[in-house]
């Protein structure tokens, strides 16, 4: 651990675009891993496109979800039509433990750097390759993002209303869950090549991973035969359960009665104490058959109140409770704070940038988050000349190649 961190000795070629690749690939980094990160400055990131944008003005350089999801990372551009450019990628592989690709299948083979020719540049290198369906199959080759993965998996059936078309979960949301399972695989990997000796591939399908948090709907359907559905904020045990109007303009509190004891605190705290008693609301089974009453009995009660307040009274007597915030009380939020949510690093053409912090605290070996998002190419002279020792002729051919960008 030369820095102090535990992954310092960890050398990452990350081929990734958009999310799901450089999510995993930036928790690495945090660790102490180096990470180089190789894009094209002609066919851009689309990740470079994604709101919100720093001062809310447009351009490849000012996507605050890129900053944060590639912070610290070496950032190369290359063109990868050019076979110049395709041989600093495998030199970059000699260079590497572990190559991160996130294409659809056919295009690692179209530049020869599938993973029978990367195993023959090296042969203990670990590869991760992370695409929507996998890469094999039927449908191997779909290409999307995350929200058409959800889609297909069966999340958008799921979330929503019984009276109203799909929602489905907010944004790529497979691009959100994928990560945390590539980032414990390929620290699996490398664990089993320091016992072996040998690398592996690993083909990682972001749907297949996303079907882990729909372990209770699969289960229901292969045990009971039975096709789970949108319902809103229902719950099968829990009444009421949902989220209220508060007071104020667009202010709302979540809350779920569990048992009989919660249902007591919430009548006590609503000053309804008379409905505790009433045999319509006695059981969670008659409770749930009454829900929607009940929603209209909390929900007038909860428009009297300040979510914060509803949230605390609540919480006092035990019924889980929570005011929803939106993201200038999460940005206050004091237990965030406390966690190192959020963090501010110097960008080169923004000054102070606010990103967020690691999502994983270790006790001996906290994480450290130093730096932005590279910018397109920031790093190439770096790179070619440190990382892969590359002579300044060597450089200028590839500058008049084109293979730089």
């Amino acid at each position: 651990m030369a820095n102090g961190l535990p992954l310092s000795d960890v050398k990452v070629l990350d081929l990734a675009w958009v999310m799901a690749g450089p999510v995993a690939t930036r928790v690495l980094n945090d660790y102490g891993a180096t990470v180089v990160r190789v894009e094209s400055a002609t066919r851009i990131d689309t990740a470079r496109t994604l709101v919100p944008y720093i001062s809310n003005a447009p351009g490849p350089e000012n996507s605050i979800r890129f900053q944060n999801i590639n912070a610290g990372k070496l950032g190369v551009t290359l063109d990868m039509s050019k076979d110049q450019a395709r041989d600093v990628v495998r030199d970059l592989v000699r260079w590497a433990d572990v190559v991160v690709e996130s294409f659809s299948p056919k295009v690692m083979r179209s530049w020869s750097l599938e993973y029978e020719s990367l195993r023959a540049i090296k042969p203990d290198i670990i590869m991760l390759s992370t695409c929507l369906m996998g890469q094999t199959g039927p449908m191997s080759r779909f290409a999307g993002f995350g929200s058409l993965a959800a889609a297909i998996s069966g999340f958008y059936d799921l979330t929503g209303w019984p009276d109203r078309p799909p929602a489905g979960p907010f944004g790529a949301y497979t691009d959100t869950i994928a990560p945390r399972f590539t980032a414990i695989a390929l620290l699996a990997a490398l664990e089993y090549r320091r016992r072996t000796g040998r690398g592996q591939y690993i083909d990682q399908a972001q749907g297949e991973s996303a079907l882990h948090f729909l372990t209770p709907a699969l289960l229901d359907y292969a045990t009971n035969g039975r096709t789970q559905s949108r319902r809103g904020n229902e719950d099968e045990a829990m009444a009421p359960h949902g989220v209220y109007p508060a007071a104020g303009d667009d202010r709302w509190v979540a809350i779920a009665v569990r048992n009989d004891d919660d249902w007591r605190a919430l009548c006590d705290v609503m000053g309804r104490g008379e409905l505790s008693d009433d045999e319509r609301y006695a059981t969670t089974e008659a409770r749930r058959a009454r829900r929607e009453e009940l929603d209209a009995i909390v929900s007038s009660w909860t428009r009297e109140h300040e979510e914060s307040e509803i949230e605390t009274a609540l919480q006092s007597r035990g019924v889980p409770s929570s005011a929803v915030q939106n993201s200038s009380a999460i940005y206050a939020d004091p237990q965030l704070a406390h966690r190192g949510q959020f963090v501010q690093v110097e960008h080169a053409l923004h000054g102070a940038t606010t990103i967020e912090g690691s999502h994983f605290h270790l006790s001996r070996t906290p994480a450290r988050v130093e730096r932005p998002a590279p910018l397109l190419g920031e790093h190439n002279q770096y790179v070619l000349e440190e990382v892969l020792g590359y002579a300044p002729e060597r450089i200028a051919e590839l500058v008049a190649a084109g293979a730089l960008e």
